[in-house]
């Protein structure tokens, strides 16, 4: 890939420093000065396939990433899952500073949706905006993280920081039990007084927008049955209603019993018939089959809900659970739920710490990020943190298009990043933790 150097055009547009002090100036003279080598960097990172199940390329990323933070003073370690939850594994990495200052998570992942077998494998330029799989998800948020502790590093603010970084290698397809798969981020969240989850940064009509909050996601599954026979006898006490007139009702109650604020659940799957061929671990496709004559006997349908707090999709799920049990006559039915993604509510402490963001981006000339709508924010690992401290979401690069191909994003973006978590991580770092 041909790159132009970027450095030239970030000098061009970089706002007017406005009260930043010396060692703050000296990280945004770093970050400006590794440009270009932080765009060959992504690029180096992009055409290293890491899909979730291509556990070499995920251990590959974590070499890369390895080589990048030892330099910079972090105990660097690799904990391999794939007998305990049948997933690669996890980078988890430590640099012990002063001990007086704010304890900080840094919370990443090493893997993509895109697979070995997938097409989009190379990282492509475009002037500002590179496309590649996993640009934007997440390995522009990886560059931006080294980017930022480099410039910290450079700039001497590194030494009193006490970070701890926790990169899953799983993150797009999270291995089980899940409490095994995440309990290296959970042991770093009680430890920690903030968290920053470097996914990406978040933005609105060409505005940057600061995140605190993510909805959990919970699949589920339902299944009906009734008895079979001959259509002229549906309805009947003795015939029934059928299993895919249970199956409407159900998913048609769903529709207009559950709806409130920060909700939502979708129906992905639908199969119903005489009988029903789906695997029960992982529904994704099946087959069903019937004839118009004949009553069904089975349905399948496959959904989620997203909720903003574990405590509104645990009354969800019961509500569910009692729509479920309403049966129609001469049917039954059972709906399963996964074990999910948990909720990042929106908290005071976290609101706090995006105004400490914002106080940097007022000292670098940029605009204030307002807080982003969380029903715009889809499920995360930094969810599994939130119960033991407050953090940001979104401080990796800015893009568009992920898990998808021709997924991109903005370079200008990732220098703009590298030089906020900079300054804000350099701030903390001084900062006397409360204790918890």
């Amino acid at each position: 890939m041909r790159t132009l150097p970027l450095l030239a055009a970030l000098l061009l547009s970089s706002p007017a420093l406005a009260a930043l002090t010396a060692p703050e100036k000296a990280m945004v003279a770093s970050v400006d000065r590794h440009a270009d080598g932080d765009v060959a960097l992504l690029e180096k990172m992009v055409d290293l396939n890491s899909g979730s199940r291509n556990f070499a390329g995920v251990k590959a990323m974590a070499d890369i990433m390895k080589a990048e933070l030892e330099p910079l003073g972090f105990t660097v370690g690799w904990t391999p899952m794939e007998q305990v939850t049948g997933r690669a594994g996890h980078l988890v990495a430590e640099h012990k500073g002063s001990g007086r200052g704010s304890r900080m998570l840094l919370i990443g992942h090493l893997d993509t949706v895109f697979e070995k077998d997938s097409p989009f494998q190379t990282m492509t330029r475009k002037g500002d905006i590179v496309t590649g799989p996993g640009v934007d998800d997440m390995k522009g948020g990886l560059v931006v993280m080294i980017a930022a502790l480099r410039a910290m590093k450079e700039a001497g603010t590194l030494k009193p920081a006490d970070i701890r970084i926790v990169l899953s290698g799983d993150e797009e397809s999270v291995g089980n039990p899940k409490e095994k798969a995440r309990a290296a981020m959970i042991e770093a969240a009680r430890w920690a007084d903030t968290a920053f989850e470097f996914e990406g940064l978040a933005q609105e009509d060409g505005r940057d927008v600061g995140s605190i909050a993510r909805r959990g996601s919970i699949s589920w599954r339902l299944s009906t049955s009734a008895k079979s026979g001959h259509s002229s006898g549906v309805f009947s006490d003795g015939a029934g209603y059928g299993a895919n007139y249970e199956l409407a009702r159900i998913v048609d109650a769903f529709r207009r019993d559950l709806r409130e604020p920060n909700l939502t659940y979708n129906v992905g799957l639908i199969l119903g018939g005489v009988d029903v061929t789906a695997d029960p671990r992982d529904t994704i496709a099946g087959s069903a089959r019937g004839k118009s004559n004949i009553i069904a006997a089975q349905g399948v349908a496959t959904g989620d809900i997203r909720a903003l707090s574990n405590e509104q999709a645990d009354r969800i799920m019961q509500k569910m659970r009692a729509i479920v049990a309403q049966h129609l006559t001469g049917t039954s039915a059972e709906i399963v739920f996964s074990e999910g993604y948990p909720a990042m509510p929106p908290t005071d402490g976290s609101r706090a710490l995006l105004g400490k963001l914002n106080a940097v981006n007022a000292d670098l000339g940029l605009p204030a990020m307002a807080e982003l709508d969380p029903m715009k924010r889809g499920a995360g690992d930094i969810a599994f943190a939130a119960p033991y401290t407050d953090g940001l979401v979104g401080t990796g690069i800015g893009g568009a298009g992920a898990h998808a191909e021709g997924e991109t994003a903005s370079l200008s973006s990732m220098i703009r990043q590298a030089k906020r978590n900079a300054i804000l991580f350099s701030r903390l770092a001084v900062m006397p933790r409360e204790a918890k």
